[in-house]
């Protein structure tokens, strides 16, 4: 970005909310700030994933989870990179003979659950049940 060709940090969640904002502008105003709002939540999201490296530890609890079940496990996700990581876990560990059964569908909350906590809107649960040794 010019910013950066300038020699100017984005260190700011303030600044690269203007970046995206910049590069955006050739957008219909009838468009521009939902797609902004929308920009910057995944900007944001992708960064914390990479910084905390989400998918990394969420990968290495799927392979310690099956020796701490007793008798099963749900797990809530709250975007579709750590929904598909379980889902394939799960699947992959009942091929295996690691569970004797698994949440082939993903459970949703309610919609009435939703206006209560508005948090839940994106939370997705899967389960499993460990297989006999």
């Amino acid at each position: 970005t010019d910013e950066i060709r300038k020699g100017h940090r984005i260190d700011t969640t303030t600044k690269l909310r203007e970046v995206i904002e910049k590069t955006l502008d050739f957008l219909p105003e009838k468009e521009k700030k939902d797609t902004i709002k929308k920009t910057c939540q995944r900007t944001f999201q992708a960064l914390r994933i990479d910084v905390n490296r989400e998918f990394e530890v969420l990968y290495e609890f799927m392979e310690k989870l099956p020796g701490a079940l007793k008798p099963g496990v749900a797990i809530l996700t709250f975007h579709s990179g750590e929904d598909k990581l379980v889902k394939q876990a799960l699947k992959e560990g009942y091929r295996n003979g690691i569970y004797a059964d698994y949440a082939k569908d993903v459970i949703r909350p309610s919609a009435e659950e939703c206006v209560q906590n508005g948090r839940a809107r994106s939370t997705k649960m899967r389960w499993a049940i460990r297989a006999e040794a």
